[in-house]
């Protein structure tokens, strides 16, 4: 099946005018949501309402994310499969890597991927994080050249309005690579599984989101060492405490005409 297929399905609506306009029809492409269930060398380990496109991705960001792994090629191997209900996304780990899928096991079902649904203390969700330990001098031109161009790399989203996007930048701007899913987080892991995958380090460019900037987003940056993130709606105050105390650069409410900074130490925005 096409990728175009697992990520969208066409659906005829009614078009409802008001007054004495006449009412018709139009076919539109709806985004897919579906169930995920995530397995770690045989255990459930979480079900995750995701877009079924670039799994391989996912799974590899994902296990990144809940730190089961410290890099792609400690994963033996991925196999995803489509059910009934959903799909499962079967992730085989080397016997040393398993115990920690024993120790961090836990049924999950969540809305998205957001990194915290089913953590049961507070310590867990709060766990220390490393110092973003990459610079760059990053530009306002290349922010906004960047957001600029992101609509023409999400054809998800233009077929379908819904989708999130996690795309990677060059420091000039140029979108290198782009991960699209129903979820924010969800597209943020598939990215940062992708570049993973692909070798292409995180702290060589700088991550945009179509997202508010939550401390899940930020949690997953700062892991990630991405030295900037860029994201089209606002921040969340515990965001922007996090990325400041662990040098991440944040930019905020980021639109064509302008954007919000707030500067950890990491980066230099040259504000001319």
């Amino acid at each position: 099946m096409a990728q175009a297929e697992l990520g969208s399905t066409r659906f005829r609506f009614s078009v409802l005018k008001p007054g004495d306009q006449a009412n018709g029809t139009v076919e539109r492409a709806i985004i897919a949501e579906t169930p995920i269930a995530i397995e770690f060398n045989g255990i459930g380990y979480a079900v995750m309402m995701a877009t079924p496109l670039d799994l391989n991705d996912f799974a590899i960001g994902f296990s990144l994310a809940e730190g089961l792994i410290d890099a792609p090629h400690q994963i033996f191997s991925i196999d995803s499969q489509p059910t009934a209900q959903g799909w499962i996304l079967r992730v085989q780990l080397p016997p040393d890597k398993a115990q920690r899928v024993i120790d961090r096991a836990r049924q999950r079902v969540s809305e998205s991927s957001c990194g915290l649904c089913g953590m049961d203390n507070l310590d867990e969700v709060m766990r220390p994080l490393p110092q973003v330990s990459a610079t760059m001098d990053l530009q306002k031109a290349a922010i906004f050249s960047a957001l600029n161009d992101l609509r023409a790399h999400q054809p998800l989203s233009v077929a379908t309005g819904t989708s999130h996007a996690a795309a990677f930048c060059a420091p000039d701007g140029r979108i290198l690579m782009v991960r699209e899913d129903v979820g924010r987080h969800n597209a943020l892991d598939k990215l940062i599984g992708a570049l993973a995958a692909n070798a292409i380090a995180a702290s060589s460019g700088f991550i945009v989101l179509t997202a508010r900037c939550s401390f899940e987003l930020v949690q997953k940056t700062i892991l990630a060492n991405c030295p900037a993130l860029v994201t089209i709606s606002a921040a969340t105050d515990l965001a922007i405490a996090t990325a400041a105390k662990h040098n991440l650069t944040l930019v905020s409410l980021a639109r064509p005409d302008e954007a919000l900074v707030d500067g950890g130490i990491g980066v230099e925005l040259q504000i001319r």
